[in-house]
């Protein structure tokens, strides 16, 4: 028998009438779906110029090229009002067909120039909309509070020394304290600031030492002005890294912990930084510009479980280009991706596709190529050998592109790439091995950059392992370090040599081609340091158990030039050898008129501590610093000098040093006086002391009876003594004889 329904029909009679005695207005207001939830497909696009509705549609189709660049749009998805004048209130709507593509249009077109005249502002609708209700936007115009002007503190002050000595400054960190001093030559470092648990891990200044960095859990502080007061923060919580921009505009932060966003939010990032690694920032406005994660690169190596070896961070892993404009970052074996500031978009909104690249460095200035009008920024990078295409390195113009010079290379196994500090060379080193791959020699492919189709010379003379490369900074002078050795961690060095090198004389403007001036063998060392003016350069072993020498060399002695040495550029002279037991690090100060050699406890806990040394290798101080880990000389930003007063001053230097020398010698004489006088008055304290002291024992002989002199007393006594006789036995030998017994 089939069921029968016909109660459910009751039942859903009675279901209604009670339907309509309940009340479901909280349920409504609780899951009712939100009005700006809808709105999430539509953006508003303001900045655009005024129209009328006849030349409406023509405004529309230009703004389609724009927006049709992010994602395709229809035409008729973008409303733009007029008033009731007929004209544009110069915005308008834009629908997308989902919201991720609105938040996207957001991002590529905010700040793009629609033409000369008129910048786009685009936003989300629900933006606007949040923004701007809750009583945010008042219904009459009030104008805003400007605050009275206060005056900031000058962040180079330092420059000005209060001495008048042209001073400079270092920073020191040495257990749990940061000191900030200036320099005295022989005498005691003057301090300036001395404070505790200032940074967490280490300090750092900005590359024209304005700013010092002190890093902390919960990001980097910039710290600067007489006063030393915060100028900035940076909230990158757990940041390891820190590296800034030429001129101090931008700060790149990493941190090996991916950015976790919590639900109580971040201060300054959002949840689009979520899981990100790096953070490039605006200095001034102390903003985030962009942030990126961690590039995972597959490794060739692996551990005893099989597991691949992760490969340790390359820093700075986004590089500057001389002018601040563009910041790179390498995608090893694939990419180049180039950003431009202060957007951080990337350029052309494509990745530069080079197969195989391995590395890339942008040129420290902005080189002025003979027979190029317009002058922009280069970028050398290199490709190893992939099957039968040989290695190449390549000079590239930003922005665009243009390839401007290419070399081919064989039987590459490693090239490292060194520019010089005027960008007017470029030095590839590269490691060729042999054709049974089981020794290396090293060529040097050297670019004259500045040069039209930038000629490149080879130096193939050298039959060992180059090490160590450096230019003469503003200079076209080179020192290598070169081994027959394999080059492996161990406790002994290896065995190197160090070689000189200068362009030979030619007649005019033009720089000569590149010779060898002379090589010292049977050394252990393997670093170089130029002063940072040019001319005088340290040769040293760092990181050593067994060997700390240093090594002052100058190229332009003024004495006599070996004969052999008279068509080059340079006259090399050995002027001092210092050592300094487990030496570390070292360091020029600006000005290059002194060096600082220390010895951190970071690397070992042996004689910690620094020593200071002038250009020619003399030691002025010494000093045992207990826990000490860091100096660092506080960069000077470029002169403001023009070159013609620059010029002018060094053709003056003879009579302007006179008024130098006389206030050394001053400030010498005066420091001998103080001496002399400090001497003068111990001994008239003495003198008195002596005095007073003969007195109180004149007075008490009186008053005992005793002669006033003790030695005329003695005297007296001992004339009028007894005459005594002493007896003295003496022994003598009258006879000795020997005999021989049977």
């Amino acid at each position: 028998m089939a069921p029968s329904f016909d109660h459910l029909a009751d039942m859903e009679e009675d279901d209604y009438a009670e339907e309509e005695e309940l009340d479901f207005s909280d349920l409504r207001e609780r899951f009712e779906v939100q009005l700006e939830q809808g709105l999430d497909t539509f953006v508003v696009i303001d900045g655009l110029p005024e129209v009328t509705e006849e030349t409406r549609p023509k405004l529309i189709k230009f703004l389609l090229r724009k927006l049709d660049a992010v994602n395709k749009t229809r035409e008729d998805s973008i409303h733009m009002p007029l008033g009731e004048d007929g004209k544009s209130y110069k915005f308008a709507f834009v629908e997308y067909p989902t919201p991720a593509e609105a938040l996207a249009a957001c991002k590529a077109l905010d700040m793009v120039q629609l033409d000369r005249k008129h910048q786009l502002r685009v936003n989300k609708m629900t933006d606007i909309d949040r923004f701007g209700r809750e009583g945010r936007i008042e219904e009459q115009f009030v104008p805003p509070k400007i605050d009275e002007f206060t005056e900031k503190e000058h962040l180079r002050s330092w420059l000005a020394d209060p001495s008048g000595r042209g001073r400079d400054q270092f920073v020191m960190y040495k257990d749990d304290r940061v000191q900030v001093l200036w320099n005295n030559d022989k005498d005691a470092p003057e301090s300036i600031v001395d404070r505790q648990h200032w940074t967490e891990s280490f300090v750092q200044w900005s590359p024209q030492g304005t700013f010092l960095t002190s890093m902390h859990q919960q990001g980097v502080q910039l710290w600067g002005g007489p006063s030393w007061t915060r100028q900035k923060r940076f909230a990158h919580p757990f940041v390891n890294l820190v590296d800034f921009s030429p001129t101090e505009k931008y700060l790149t932060t990493w941190s090996n912990r991916p950015i976790s966003i919590g639900e109580e939010g971040h201060p300054a990032l959002t949840v689009e930084d979520d899981g990100k690694n790096y953070v490039i920032w605006d200095i001034e406005t102390g903003k985030p510009l962009r942030s990126f994660a961690n590039i995972e690169l597959p490794s060739n190596s692996s551990d005893e479980n099989g597991q691949p070896i992760k490969r340790k961070i390359i820093w700075p892993a986004f590089k500057w280009s001389a002018d601040d404009n563009y910041v790179a970052r390498l995608t090893q074996g694939t990419s180049i991706s180039v950003y431009e500031l202060p957007k951080m978009g990337l350029l052309d909104k494509t990745s530069i596709k080079i197969d195989g690249v391995m590395d890339f460095d942008w040129a420290p200035a902005t080189p002025k190529r003979d027979g190029v009008k317009t002058y922009e920024q280069l970028f050398c990078y290199w490709t190893p050998e992939i099957g039968s295409n040989p290695a190449k390195v390549g000079l590239m113009s930003i922005p665009s592109k243009e390839i401007v010079r290419t070399l081919n290379l064989f039987s590459v196994t490693d090239a490292k790439l060194h520019w010089q500090s005027d960008a007017a060379y470029l030095c590839v080193k590269v490691d060729r091995h042999s054709k049974s791959k089981k020794s290396l020699a090293t060529s040097l492919e050297i670019f004259r950059v500045k040069e039209k189709g930038v000629p490149v010379e080879v130096v193939d003379s050298i039959k060992d392992t180059v090490i160590n490369f450096a230019w003469e900074p503003k200079g076209d002078r080179f020192v290598i370090i070169t081994t027959a050795e394999v080059v492996a961690p161990s406790a002994v060095p290896p065995k190197t040599s160090v070689a000189f090198y200068c362009p030979e004389k030619v007649k005019g403007p033009g720089v000569g081609n590149f010779k060898h001036i002379r090589t010292y063998d049977k050394k252990n060392s393997n670093a170089i340091y130029w002063s940072p003016k040019g001319r005088f350069v340290i040769v040293a072993t760092v990181h050593s158990q067994q060997s700390f020498d240093m090594e002052f060399f100058d190229m332009d002695f003024e004495g006599e030039k070996p004969e052999n040495e008279k068509d080059l550029t340079a006259n090399l002279q050995l002027m001092n050898v210092a050592d300094h037991y487990g030496v570390t690090d070292i360091d020029w100060d600006p000005t290059g008129r002194f060096v600082a050699t220390s010895a951190s406890i970071w690397k070992h806990a042996m004689e910690n501590g620094y020593h200071l040394y002038d250009f020619k290798g003399e030691q002025l101080r010494e000093e045992p610093v207990e826990k000490f880990k860091q100096w660092l000389w506080r960069p000077r930003p470029p002169t403001l000098l023009t070159k013609e007063e620059q010029k002018q001053i060094r053709k003056n230097l003879r009579e302007i040093s006179k008024v130098f020398e006389q206030e050394d010698a001053d400030r010498g004489a005066s420091a001998d006086l103080a001496v002399v006088e400090h001497r003068r008055r111990l001994l008239d304290e003495w003198l008195a002391w002596r005095s007073s002291t003969e007195e109180d024992i004149r007075e008490e002989r009186e008053a005992r009876g005793l002669p006033l002199d003790p030695v005329e007393g003695l005297i007296k006594k001992t004339d009028e003594s007894e005459d005594q006789v002493i007896e003295e036995i003496v022994e003598e030998i009258v006879e000795e004889t020997e005999e021989v017994m049977s």
